[in-house]
């Protein structure tokens, strides 16, 4: 049975979206039936020149500042505290779940995350879906959908705004890599190499961001703004 979580969010300026996504993850943690003090929500506000660090404080997160100016090395630096906070249990009865600050989460999203966990997997990596499409040009939504498909049952992709992952697992992977991007495939690749047992529900997804101002670069946005060519 799991007995500690931890949520890790990294943060670059996000201070027009981080009280958003630090409530919804706030909401989805208490609502997964693990003991608060057993709970951990941290924000690694990451080169921010905004609010961000003061305002996911206000919402209640653990908030640790850094330097990096890469989203692998902040998303690391939160797993580590994670794991300190945590050190109290056994890695393989600990659940690090990750997103995006940029995103929120549904109510269900830990909850669920830990069920597939009891059933003896060891990373859960889920979808993203976009809800508003205003500062993007019309018919890129529909670009996007052609383009971001798959069956029924399982899916082929792979976003840190949608991950979660065993500690013991991420431990025996090695962790996040320090990249400024794709951090999340290269662990997702790791634990596959490792031999540890992902899950790919295509029914958890992730409200994020379609803004043209995306901080990572080669990440998620670029890749909308790619389609818009």
């Amino acid at each position: 049975m799991i007995r500690a979580a931890a949520v890790v969010i990294p943060a670059n300026d996000e201070a027009a979206t981080i009280e958003a996504c630090v409530h919804a993850a706030a909401a989805s943690s208490a609502a997964c039936g693990i003991p608060a003090a057993r709970r951990h929500l941290i924000v690694v506000a990451d080169a921010c020149a905004d609010a961000t660090a003061a305002l996911a404080r206000r919402a209640g997160a653990l908030v640790v500042e850094t330097g990096h100016r890469s989203a692998g090395a902040a998303r690391a630096a939160g797993m580590r505290l994670a794991l300190h906070r945590t050190r109290a249990h056994p890695a393989h009865k600990v659940w690090l779940a990750t997103t995006d600050a940029d995103s929120t989460v549904p109510l269900r999203w830990l909850a669920e995350q830990l069920r597939y966990a009891e059933a003896g997997w060891d990373a859960v990596a889920g979808t993203i879906t976009v809800q508003d499409w205003s500062q993007r040009p019309p018919g890129l939504a529909a670009a996007f959908t052609d383009t971001y498909r798959f069956a029924d049952g399982e899916h082929p992709h792979v976003h840190g705004a949608n991950l979660g992952v065993r500690a013991s697992a991420y431990l025996d992977s090695g962790g996040f890599c320090a990249l400024a991007r794709a951090e999340d495939h290269a662990l997702v690749t790791a634990l596959r190499t490792r031999g540890h047992r992902i899950r790919r529900p295509a029914d958890l997804p992730v409200a994020t961001s379609a803004r043209p101002d995306p901080r990572a670069p080669g990440g998620f946005g670029d890749r909308l703004t790619a389609l818009e060519d």
